[in-house]
C-alpha cells in the first residue's frame, strides 16, 4: 500500500517556488510504462503550462489544493471556455477530451493536483504543443500569460513568435 502524507504537498510547493520552471511533481505510478499513469503536479501562480492537447487520451485531474482555470482552445488559437476549478468554485475536478486544447493557469502559489491518464507515458507522443503559444522559456512567456489570465471566449491568442 503507498500512503501519500498530506507534508508532500508542502514538499513540492518548496521545490516548485525554488525552480525556474514554477512548478514539481511527485509520480505515483511505479514506471512510465505503466497503463494508468497517475502523479501530483504542484504549481506557483507564475507557473506555464503551453498550451497542448492529447490527441489519443482524455486526462482527468482533482484539485487537492489551490485553484485553477482551465481555457480550452480552437486549432487557431482562439478561446472557446474558461473554467474554474477548486477551492471557492463548484468544480473539484476536471476532465479533458482527447485532442482538446488546453492549458492550466494556477490561481494560487502551491496549487495542487493529482492528474491521472492513460499510459504507456511516451515523451514523442504524449502532448502535442500549440504552434501559436510560445515554447516553455521563449521572451514572449510573460505577455502570453497576461493575455492568458484576461482573454475571453472568442478572443484570439497573440502571435507568440518563434521559439
Amino acid at each position: 500500500m503507498k500512503l501519500l502524507p498530506r507534508s508532500l504537498l508542502d514538499e513540492l510547493a518548496a521545490r516548485a517556488a525554488a525552480v525556474p520552471r514554477g512548478r514539481a511533481h511527485h509520480n505515483i505510478h511505479a514506471s512510465s510504462d505503466d497503463l494508468v499513469q497517475r502523479f501530483i503536479v504542484v504549481a506557483q501562480r507564475d507557473s506555464y503550462f503551453r498550451p497542448h492537447r492529447h490527441l489519443a487520451r482524455a486526462e482527468l485531474a482533482m484539485l487537492l489544493r489551490g485553484k485553477v482555470e482551465i481555457v480550452t482552445f480552437d486549432e487557431r488559437g482562439r478561446v472557446t471556455a474558461r473554467h474554474e476549478v477548486g477551492e471557492g468554485t463548484a468544480n473539484m475536478a476536471y476532465e479533458t477530451p482527447p485532442a482538446t486544447w488546453h492549458t492550466v493557469i494556477a490561481a494560487v502559489n502551491g496549487t495542487a493536483f493529482l492528474e491521472i491518464k492513460q499510459g504507456p507515458y511516451d515523451p514523442s507522443t504524449t502532448s502535442e504543443f500549440a504552434a501559436w503559444a510560445p515554447a516553455e522559456g521563449a521572451a514572449a512567456v510573460a505577455d502570453f500569460q497576461h493575455w492568458l489570465r484576461t482573454a475571453l471566449p472568442g478572443e484570439a491568442a497573440p502571435r507568440a513568435g518563434p521559439g
